[in-house]
């Protein structure tokens, strides 16, 4: 198997950080997983490094859990936090320092809406070279994409975009998707003055499959979508995830069939290595 980089999973330690009294879903047993226990996950499977996400279950904008992790493994993983909205930029500077490389917006959890004010947190985000990891399903992304692109953030789209795989290729949402990979695929890094190579640039997940698919293993009704995305955005411009340790999964997922998956996908050994490794590997600066 090809040396890899996981671009999302996320970590719950309710032992060591104590989940949010709020929060609405508390991950336990075999939903819970810590950053040892994901180390040893990724040793077995050849994946060198994560994009660690912090999760809206559990911690919230509590980023305890990420950023104790980042600390103690600098050389495996990096991070997306979760914030305010209003954050202010030296809370941003202070995680980009810890190994925070993105921020995190969940609009297939809280809706457009809960985002609207967010042009100014954006703004921050891109003085500093933080991209935008986007969660969008069906067809949310028309609406929220315009001041997304406005921004200039560099954006990173999860679990392809979700689409709903009854309404086909076609459907608004993924059209919107695909339109901006493929108007963002040959643009060279546009570099602002202050050096952010993000500006302007936007990526993909494959991943996810079971977020949206509406069969079992392997979720053959999404392969049309990934395919899709690996044509308009290009291997330059898409990463690979497992999505460890599977939230709410409606049946068990183990990461050999998704690196098999993978394989499935991606036939073509340079497509797959670009994708597993060198596309992640530019876009989190890893060694």
């Amino acid at each position: 198997m090809t040396p890899c980089i996981d671009t999302h999973c996320h970590i719950f330690d309710p032992a060591r950080f104590p989940y949010a009294p709020d929060t609405a879903y508390r991950p336990q047993g075999q939903e819970a997983g810590s950053a040892d226990t994901l180390l040893h996950a990724m040793d077995a499977h050849g994946i060198r490094h994560a994009l660690l996400v912090g999760p809206n279950s559990g911690y919230g904008t509590d980023n305890r859990c990420l950023l104790d992790a980042l600390t103690r493994h600098p050389d495996r993983f990096k991070g997306v936090a979760v914030v305010r909205n209003d954050a202010p930029l030296s809370e941003l500077a202070d995680l980009q320092a810890a190994g925070v490389v993105g921020l995190a917006f969940n609009v297939a959890l809280y809706g457009p809406a809960h985002y609207a004010d967010i042009g100014p947190l954006l703004q921050r985000m891109a003085d500093v070279g933080l991209f935008a990891n986007v969660q969008v399903q069906q067809q949310q992304l028309p609406e929220v994409l315009p001041f997304l692109e406005a921004s200039g953030v560099g954006l990173v789209f999860d679990h392809c975009g979700r689409p709903d795989v009854s309404a086909g290729l076609m459907q608004p949402g993924f059209q919107a998707l695909l339109a901006l990979g493929r108007a963002r695929r040959n643009k060279n890094s546009n570099v602002s003055n202050n050096g952010n190579r993000l500006v302007g640039q936007s990526w993909v997940k494959l991943s996810g499959y079971a977020k949206f698919s509406a069969q079992p293993f392997p979720w053959a009704d999404t392969h049309a979508y990934a395919h899709a995305l690996l044509d308009a955005f290009g291997p330059e411009r898409c990463l690979w995830a497992t999505d460890w340790p599977f939230l709410r999964a409606p049946e068990r997922i183990d990461l050999g069939p998704l690196q098999s998956l993978a394989l499935q996908l991606m036939p073509d050994e340079a497509v797959r290595q670009q994708v597993l490794w060198h596309t992640p590997q530019r876009l989190l600066q890893l060694a």
